[in-house]
Formats: structure tokens, sequence, C-alpha cells
């Protein structure tokens, strides 16, 4: 990924909450062969760790495709995205983008015992379920949980290299960026208010 100093994000508070919010990831190794693997699978912040440390889990057979635990992978964590046209500027000439805010987390995970994978099982459990009115516990159907836990592989991975970046317009005039907010604030076409908010909090 290009690593352009204005859309940085350096603040290891933010990365954090990046992953807290947007835990649909993506995890990106290299075989022995030299085949790329990719993998998708749900992350959460470790709360050992101050920065964007993760915990995950994913099916045995992927973990072992990926030689995880042997070989450097990265994590990608995907914030708010979406295409911005040039009809939003009311200025020119420009050329349509994409505003996006993602991390990349290098580094070699640590796999986990059962034990620890079923504590993360159950972790990642409760951090998706913690905004419903009535979250789902793993522990109400822990005899099935325990039995079927042995079919993932959890792993904590403290990144070597955390690479953030926010391209959020920040290159453009101030009342650019306004028009262009108040139109992904919108409905129809353009409205995308996940994407507004991130521009708004970068302003």
């Amino acid at each position: 990924m290009l690593e352009q100093p204005m859309y940085a994000i350096d603040d290891p508070r933010v990365l954090r909450e990046l992953v807290a919010a947007h835990g649909w990831a993506i995890l990106v190794s290299v075989s022995d062969g030299g085949k790329p693997v990719v993998s998708h699978l749900p992350v959460i912040p470790d709360p050992a760790s101050p920065g964007p440390a993760v915990l995950g889990h994913l099916a045995r057979e992927d973990a072992e495709e990926h030689g995880l635990g042997r070989r450097p992978v990265v994590i990608v964590v995907e914030g708010p995205e979406g295409y911005v046209s040039p009809t939003l500027y009311r200025a020119g000439p420009y050329v349509p983008t994409w505003n996006f805010v993602v991390l990349h987390l290098h580094g070699t995970p640590q796999v986990l015992s059962p034990e620890e994978t079923y504590r993360v099982l159950s972790d990642t459990v409760d951090h998706f379920e913690a905004g419903r009115p009535e979250p789902f516990r793993l522990g109400s159907v822990e005899e099935y949980a325990h039995r079927i836990a042995p079919a993932v592989t959890g792993f904590r991975l403290v990144p070597d290299r955390a690479v953030g970046k926010a391209k959020l317009s920040q290159e453009k005039p101030a009342e650019i960026v306004e028009r262009v907010i108040e139109a992904l604030d919108g409905g129809g076409a353009y409205g995308n208010p996940a994407l507004a908010g991130a521009m708004r909090a970068a302003r």
C-alpha cells in the first residue's frame, strides 16, 4: 500500500478503535511454495495490549494452509470506504476517486492453546453481541461449543508493523470537502453516512 504522510494514522488508540468497529478482516500469507493464501475472518482488539494487537480465529484447515505461527502474515482491516464522484465537488477539473480507511497489521501470529482459543471464541461472541438488547452468550450452548471448538485455531497477533491510512479528501479545499460530506450524508445514489462521518472526523 502506498504510504503518504498526509493520510497516515499513527495514533494506536485510533487504530484499536478501527479494529473494534470493523472486525471482519482479511488475512494474507504466502505458502512455502510461493502461493498466496487469503482468508476472511473476525478479529477483535487484544485486551492485553493497548495498541492494535488482535485476537482471531479461523478454521483449522485454513490455519494449516497459512502455516499459522510459522510464517509472517498481513491482516487487513477496512473501515468506511466509498466512491467519490467529481460531480460532488462542483469545481474542477477533477477526476473520480475512492476514499477509504484501512489498517494493515504485519507480523507472525502466536497460535493459542485449545483453552485460549475457546476464550477467544467466547470473547469474540461477546464483542459482536455487545450492542444487542439480549446478547447471545457462548456459555448458553457450552457443551456444543466445546465439541466444535477443536475445528478452529485461535491466534494473537502483536504486529511488528501497523500501517494505518485514512484517505479522506484531505488534499482538497475545505469547501469541497464540505460539499462531499453533505452529499454523502444525504440519501440517493451518493449516500454513504459512514464515509461522511469518517471525513468529518478527519477534518
